[in-house]
């Protein structure tokens, strides 16, 4: 098998895990998943929702997303640093592209590759990402 149609199946095998990641999210508007591989290995996970120790209530009473819920790219990549591991030319992979606060993140954790599946409605995140030559690859994991 070819090493493009391999990295093409892995990217599609781990954004499925990132989906049913997503899952775990408590938010209603909209659920998003994240994993981070490094290595061959998965490092992280995160999905969107309210920091540690707070309520799992991601919208407000008029349904708009809480100004505190974290993001799933920033929850992962904040669980990295817990743990001691370090991003450095790891790749993510999210179910929406990322935003331009998390773009920024992914920028400073050393993140060399990010792999998504749906556009989030700006662009400007994913802009960011190539002005800083990290490799931004679309994928359709139904396709």
């Amino acid at each position: 098998m070819a090493k493009d149609k391999k990295q093409e199946l892995l990217d599609k095998r781990y954004l499925k895990m990132a989906d049913i990641w997503a899952q775990n999210s408590y938010c209603k508007r909209r659920q998003v998943g994240a994993l981070i591989v490094k290595d061959k290995m998965i490092i992280s996970d995160g999905y969107n929702g309210t920091p540690s120790g707070f309520e799992n209530v991601c919208e407000d009473e008029n349904d708009k997303t809480k100004a505190y819920v974290l993001h799933a790219e920033a929850n992962a990549i904040t669980k990295v640093a817990k743990s001691g591991n370090n991003c450095d030319l790891a790749t993510l992979y999210v179910t929406s592209s990322p935003c331009i606060e998390c773009s920024k993140l992914i920028i400073q954790a050393g993140i060399k590759r990010v792999v998504f599946t749906e556009s989030y409605r700006l662009e400007d995140g994913i802009n960011l990402l190539k002005r800083a030559d990290i490799e931004v690859v679309q994928v359709d994991i139904n396709g």
